[in-house]
């Protein structure tokens, strides 16, 4: 009986194993012959073309997959060392007597996913490196990337590292988001004033609408050195230019406000707050409020103003009056313009929330004008903020009087191997005299030499370099300098919503230090190594004024016989010690709250912490 087993265990694993979504269906005598008989049928269309196969030789499985969910890629089937995609093919296909399902119903082209891709596909990237061993064609050498990098020009001829970097930074670029922005109530918008369509665009791009929806500019960039202004990564823009909106754009910011309900019947009331009710602000901050309590759009807010003045309950129920009747205080709650924010209203949407609740949204919008410290990025992953907005008389010039939008310095090219950037810029150059939008699709777009002949034709050095006169001394400039037109992406990094400084403000509960961040007005953090660095340098007087003074600095009662904090008794009006019941030797000494809290922390645990006090030398 047990040899019987074995046997049928034996033949059963010279079978293939045949599972559809990874449940076994049974077995099957030769796998090989199997999954080629699928993948003809499929091709003929008597299986449905959304079904893919996988032949896994060292387990024996054979893998049918026809869920969803899976990454899916269409590819040109090769038979025998030549594309089913043939001529004749082609030219029913532009006039139009052919669709994509047809060549998908004709087995011409076929959807692979991961799993089949692995198992059987060597894909060739064009039709002239077909070989024998080929099964596949790609479309388009170009669709091997994805839909960022798709829309990047000439990437190939740059580091893998910018390419990254340009993907990321394209995300962050400033356009028209959405054509019904100004209907929108976005938490936060960036709108630019006047986007451009790039001179050098991919295929993609055009492919994907992108077009529509522009984000960027055609810059005129000079790679040079300006005084020093452009050191590193930073760039030199002409301020005429941005004086005539080059790059302008405006943010939009939402904020909101919900007349909420609490136990016991209480809720929020929009009005304009009483001066009896508790915390009422200064008077002129309510200005701009209507009738109902909500700002007045195109109002001009400035910090601190109120957008919508709010009531509400006081936190405990009953307060006592001064006749020692019981009466409901309201405490002001009202929404208002944070630090560092301004601008005019633009909108105001009254609504009601899910539970109920009126609502409320004030949309404020701001100009934001380019300025020193504001982030531009091309699409080759060269990104700066500018150093200095220069005056156009004191910028170089051309003979024709051309002065460049920008100024990148010139090692931002070698080190960096985006050969990709400086194709970018004679190709738009070339674009400006030919009067048409220049091909820059990875593996496929207009070569570098066609550039050369166009700026050749017009009467400019191919190589686009050009001879430039000092903005100062109108005096020659001895070498030429490269110079051409590129696309060039406003980044919503603006310094304006960055920007943030502190004197005093609100500290936290526990440590009593200055809290964290530019949203609850924080303080700068002064970390170890800076503290070091002061250490260092000897100056312990602004060590102690940075790590106390300014900090949590506390003044506590230290009991001389025992070393326990001692405290103070409001009721009796005398400070004593807790512990030895001393009410003499107690001493005045400064430290910081952090360390009173850790003293107490560790009484928590058990441990009696004691300080030993000596007089100063």
């Amino acid at each position: 009986m047990g040899k019987k087993k074995q046997a049928v265990e034996k033949e059963e694993q010279e079978k293939t194993a045949v599972y559809i979504n990874g449940r076994l269906m049974g077995f099957h005598e030769d796998g090989k012959e199997l999954i080629k008989e699928l993948r003809t049928k499929r091709r003929a269309g008597e299986i449905s073309y959304e079904i893919n196969f996988a032949l896994n030789r060292s387990t024996g499985e054979l893998n049918i997959s026809t869920d969803s969910g899976r990454a899916r890629r269409p590819y040109i089937v090769v038979e025998k060392g030549k594309s089913l995609y043939t001529p004749e093919l082609q030219k029913k296909v532009e006039k139009g007597e052919l669709k994509w399902s047809d060549l998908v119903k004709m087995g011409v082209i076929e959807y692979l996913d991961a799993e089949e891709e692995n198992d059987f596909a060597l894909v060739a990237s064009e039709e002239k490196g077909i070989e024998e061993k080929h099964t596949h064609l790609e479309i388009d050498p170009v669709s091997i990337t994805g839909v960022t990098v798709s829309q990047l020009p000439y990437p190939e001829h740059n580091s893998s590292p910018r390419i990254t970097m340009a993907c990321a930074m394209s995300k962050q670029s400033l356009g028209i988001y959405a054509s019904n922005y100004n209907l929108r109530m976005d938490s936060r918008a960036h709108i630019l004033y006047y986007p451009q369509e790039p001179l050098v665009q991919t295929e993609p791009y055009k492919h994907m609408n992108f077009d529509q929806r522009p984000a960027g500019q055609n810059f005129i960039v000079a790679v040079t050195s300006y005084y020093g202004y452009n050191m590193g990564d930073a760039v030199v823009m002409n301020k005429n230019a941005v004086d005539r909106a080059l790059a302008r754009s405006i943010f939009c910011k939402v904020h909101e406000s919900e007349e909420r309900r609490y136990p016991g019947g209480q809720k929020d009331k929009f009005e304009i707050p009483n001066p009896t009710v508790s915390g009422y602000r200064e008077e002129y901050m309510y200005r701009y409020l209507g009738d109902d309590g909500i700002v007045v759009p195109e109002s001009e807010v400035q910090p601190r103003d109120v957008l919508v003045g709010k009531t509400s309950p006081p936190r405990f129920l009953e307060e006592v009056s001064a006749f020692g009747l019981t009466e409901e205080k309201k405490r002001e709650n009202s929404l208002v313009v944070k630090s560092g924010d301004a601008g005019v209203v633009d909108s105001v949407m009254v609504t009601e929330s899910s539970s109920g609740n009126k609502f409320v949204k004030v949309r404020v919008r701001s100009i934001k004008i380019p300025e020193n410290g504001d982030k531009f990025a091309s699409r080759h992953g060269q990104k700066g903020v500018i150093g200095i907005l220069a005056p156009q008389e004191d910028l170089p010039f051309t003979e024709s009087g051309i002065v460049p939008d920008l100024i990148i310095n010139p090692h931002a090219i070698p080190s960096r191997m985006t050969a990709g950037h400086l194709i970018e810029m004679l190709g738009g150059k070339a674009a400006c005299f030919s009067g048409e939008f220049v091909n820059g699709t990875a593996f496929s777009g207009t070569d570098a030499e066609a550039f050369k002949e166009v700026l050749k034709q017009n009467g400019f050095e191919s190589y686009g370099k050009e001879v430039l006169y000092d903005g100062f001394t109108g005096k020659r400039i001895e070498s030429e300098i490269f110079m051409g037109v590129i696309y060039y992406q406003r980044l919503h990094h603006l310094v304006s919503n960055k920007l943030h400084v502190r004197s005093r403000g609100p500290v936290q509960l526990l440590t009593h230090q200055p809290t964290e961040g530019k949203a609850r007005e924080g303080g700068l953090r002064f970390g170890e190594m800076e503290r070091d660095c002061l250490i260092g340098y000897g100056a312990s007087m602004l060590v102690k004024e940075r790590m106390l003074e300014e900090s949590d600095k506390t003044v506590e009662l230290v009991c001389g016989k025992c070393g326990m904090i001692a405290v103070h008794d409001f009721i009796k009006r005398r400070d004593y010690c807790p512990l030895c019941d001393s009410t003499t030797d107690l001493h005045r000494v400064e430290m910081s709250y952090a360390f009173k809290l850790l003293l107490d922390e560790i009484k928590a645990i058990g441990i009696l912490p004691r300080l030993r006090l000596k007089d100063r030398a």
